[in-house]
């Protein structure tokens, strides 16, 4: 992904790769992709060799779930939402997810624009229509074709695809864009467990959850690819009489796994980006016209009342089991089916949507993922759904009847009714090949990704391994139409979403113990902070010097010779001799040298071992950075300087060193002694004197092949 400018990239991203991979390599997790890449591609053929044996099996076990989990389904999916809301509304949520000093990578459009693709697909279209009038024509409670029916027929479409499921993309995003770019970890499903599991997250533990998550991931695209495959098939039938059929779908399945090759092979800026911004003023263009020509005043009036009738049925809904006389196919057709959906989409979404959302905080992520893609998607159901409710009570039942029967014919039986339907048949399925595209794309960089070892977070996979995924994502697709069509994705959906849920808490529980340890740091620093101020006023016959030094110190941007000789003269000093202090005070102390490869200038560390308490880290990271416009020529001949930031252990504090006397320095270093040693002792009495578990993301260069 393109940054920002030199150096954007900042120090604490490095090292994800494992200590025996050359810098800047990109090599295969072989446990993973072989494993996951072996498992779909027997599945696939197992599915095309015998496909009623295969939809024999995936009913059987659809209906055990059904039966001794659905309850578990409607408990897991609130409990996701409830914790995603309380982190954003909580002071957790102005935590960043990358340093502190750290700025978005993409303006707010891009962002945006990409949150929506990623996690929305074709079937959105699918949906928009068919939703509602099944619901409209066989509600899960009470008569069908009545006011009330109406009401519940968009309601309960916006539930499926409402804040519940956004909630779980929200959930996987900021625990993996949190170690990742705050903590050095690799950005990896693995990741987000290392506060329960720790080092074992390199080994076995952890390919087995990456394996898991791309296993889950896969079906999940799988069910989007299969029914924008129906749905494409049908538009191209409605506009071009090109038959309906496997031939077709297969051709329509190799169009896009081309078109997501090339996307995913051209990155996130070149490729993926454009296409979602594309996307989105295409959907608009389609939401508008449908608007304008099926009435607005009507629609507006009930887009109002979808709204009202969400927000206050919304409680009851989330947990609505339908205990006493449950509608079984109803709720593996619908709740079941969309809540292990999400699921299996969760890794791929979150991991994505933590790639694109490096700089923001806590509280804009939840905020932006939990809104903006749900409003969007609001409207469009309502306008599309309440446009084909009107047809149907207007006296078109047979429009209905054949929508809910065939449901790829709905969103196009629609546009049939009113004027000008070739072009918005033709705008339709633009958006829908558009939306199908984004989702594959989306889908083979991040599954590559998950089979990589990465040198940094924002690294991604060699070319031809997201080929790969785009290939065996259709394969998996066309077995799965060969099986039963959308009916067999949806079931292996159930059945492959259940795994990973379980493995959902376990992030939540790792996210937010990592969470409360940072605030315990920065209480820390609050309270430390009035000694650390004490020690570092300057008073007496040296106070002339401190205050003139303090303006020269503004006014330099120095470059790499001055960089280096800060160096020599400051930093390795100040280093040895802190080091060796603590050393004759019994600490076990290291200091450690190596040369940055960015810049060419020397970083230096010091480690502290406290105990069987957690390390202090204390380092000092040189980054080159563009010389602001204000540094007239007199000051500064480059265009660009260096600046030496602290980084401790939980990463890049962004406040610069460069200039600062020996003392300063030690006195510096001190601070972040004094204010850990606080941290420590707020832990214990948090704790009630249990030990710190061993927190050492900066060690996480371990070769990932070795058992914990």
């Amino acid at each position: 992904m393109a940054t920002k400018g030199k150096g954007s990239a900042s120090a604490d991203e490095e090292g994800a790769a494992p200590a025996n991979a050359a810098p800047g390599e990109t090599r295969i997790k072989p446990v993973v992709f072989l494993g996951s890449s072996g498992l779909i591609l027997a599945i696939s053929i197992w599915a095309i060799i015998t496909p009623g044996g295969a939809q024999h099996v995936i009913g059987v076990v659809v209906d055990w779930i059904s039966i001794g989990f659905g309850w578990y389904y409607f408990l897991a999916a609130t409990l996701y939402l409830a914790f995603v809301v309380f982190i954003g509304a909580s002071r957790y949520g102005n935590i960043k997810l990358g340093p502190k000093h750290s700025t978005p990578d993409f303006g707010l459009f891009a962002w945006g624009a990409m949150l929506f693709a990623a996690g929305i697909g074709i079937d959105l279209m699918f949906f928009a229509v068919s939703g509602p009038v099944s619901h409209y024509l066989a509600p899960p409670e009470g008569r069908g074709q009545t006011v009330e029916a109406a009401r519940q027929a968009v309601v309960w479409t916006l539930f499926h695809y409402g804040i519940t499921g956004w909630a779980m993309y929200a959930l996987m995003g900021m625990a993996l864009g949190y170690f990742a770019f705050r903590y050095r970890l690799p950005l990896a499903i693995r990741s987000a467990l290392y506060p329960i599991i720790g080092r074992r997250i390199h080994g076995r533990i952890g390919d087995a959850v990456d394996l898991a998550a791309i296993i889950g991931t896969v079906f999940g695209i799988s069910v989007s690819l299969g029914i924008g495959v129906v749905q494409l098939n049908f538009g191209l039938s409605f506009l071009f009489d090109v038959p309906e059929g496997i031939a077709a779908q297969i051709g329509l399945i190799v169009i896009a796994v081309i078109m997501a090759t090339v996307s995913a092979a051209a990155g996130v800026d070149r490729g993926i980006r454009r296409l979602s911004e594309l996307n989105v003023v295409l959907a608009l263009v389609l939401l508008l016209y449908m608007l304008i020509v099926s009435g607005p005043v009507p629609l507006l009036n009930q887009l109002i009342l979808n709204i009202g009738d969400y927000v206050s049925r919304f409680p009851s809904m989330t947990l609505n089991t339908f205990g006493y006389d449950p509608p079984k196919d109803w709720l593996n057709a619908w709740t079941l089916f969309f809540w292990a959906w999400w699921v299996a989409w969760a890794p791929f979404v979150g991991l994505f949507l933590a790639r694109i959302s490096r700089g923001r905080s806590l509280r804009q992520f939840v905020l932006a993922t939990l809104v903006i893609p749900f409003v969007f998607t609001l409207i469009f159901l309502s306008v599309f759904g309440n446009s084909a409710l009107q047809v149907i009570r207007s006296g078109n039942v047979r429009f209905g009847e054949t929508a809910m029967e065939f449901p790829e014919q709905g969103f196009y039986g629609l546009l049939a009714q009113y004027p000008g339907a070739a072009f918005s048949a033709g705008l339709a399925t633009v958006v829908g090949l558009l939306l199908y595209v984004t989702s594959a794309d989306s889908g083979a960089l991040v599954m590559g990704n998950l089979c990589s070892h990465l040198p940094t977070p924002v690294s991604d996979s060699a070319p031809w391994l997201r080929v790969f995924w785009a290939g065996a994502t259709g394969l998996l697709t066309l077995a799965m139409l060969l099986v039963g069509g959308v009916e067999a994705l949806t079931s292996a959906t159930i059945v492959m979403g259940l795994p990973f849920s379980f493995v959902m808490f376990l992030i939540m529980a790792g996210l937010y113990k990592a969470l409360r340890l940072e605030r315990m740091r920065d209480d820390a620093l609050i309270a430390a902070l009035p000694g650390s101020l004490s020690g570092r006023t300057h008073r007496g016959p040296h106070a002339e010097r401190t205050w003139r030094q303090r303006i020269a110190r503004a006014m330099s941007f120095p470059g790499p010779r001055a960089a280096a000789r800060f160096v020599d003269e400051v930093c390795r000093p100040a280093f040895e001799k802190v080091a060796d202090e603590l050393r004759t005070q019994g600490a076990e102390t290291s200091v450690a040298e190596e040369t940055d490869e960015t810049t060419g200038v020397p970083r230096l560390e010091l480690r502290v071992r406290i105990g069987g308490k957690e390390e202090f880290v204390y380092g000092l990271e040189p980054l080159e950075t563009l010389t602001p416009q204000f540094a007239t020529r007199s000051v500064s001949t480059h265009d660009t300087y260096l600046r030496f930031e602290v980084r401790l252990a939980e990463g890049n504090q962004g406040y610069d060193v460069m200039g600062y006397t020996e003392e300063q320095l030690i006195g510096d270093m001190l601070d972040q002694y004094e204010r850990h040693f606080e941290f420590l002792r707020l832990h214990h009495e948090a704790t009630a004197g249990s030990a710190l578990p061993g927190h050492r993301p900066d060690t996480a260069e371990h070769d990932p092949d070795q058992e914990g």
